[in-house]
């Protein structure tokens, strides 16, 4: 039992180790991404938000129109993003 356990525990590491190597040679692809799909460092966040509230009336706008259509988690902030470098 204990050989059992200790064969599947290595199995699980040469797959994440594999997923890793695969994940990193991806790279390009995943550049092509929608925006959506990518996820939001909370550095990323601050920086955007520090440069959004310089235009408190453009933000508050935009985070009206979130509301209404109801956005969540990354789309919502992808949503403002795009939101605020409209003219």
């Amino acid at each position: 039992m204990l050989r059992t356990s200790v064969c599947l525990a290595a199995m699980l590491l040469v797959t994440a180790s594999l997923d890793t190597a695969s994940a990193q040679t991806a790279a390009p692809a995943t550049a092509a991404a929608k925006p959506s799909r990518m996820k939001l460092t909370i550095e990323h966040l601050k920086e955007m938000r520090a440069k959004w509230v310089q235009n408190r009336p453009k933000l508050k706008a935009c985070r009206a129109e979130v509301k209404s259509k109801g956005l969540i988690g990354d789309d919502r902030w992808f949503y403002i993003a795009d939101c605020m470098e409209k003219s």
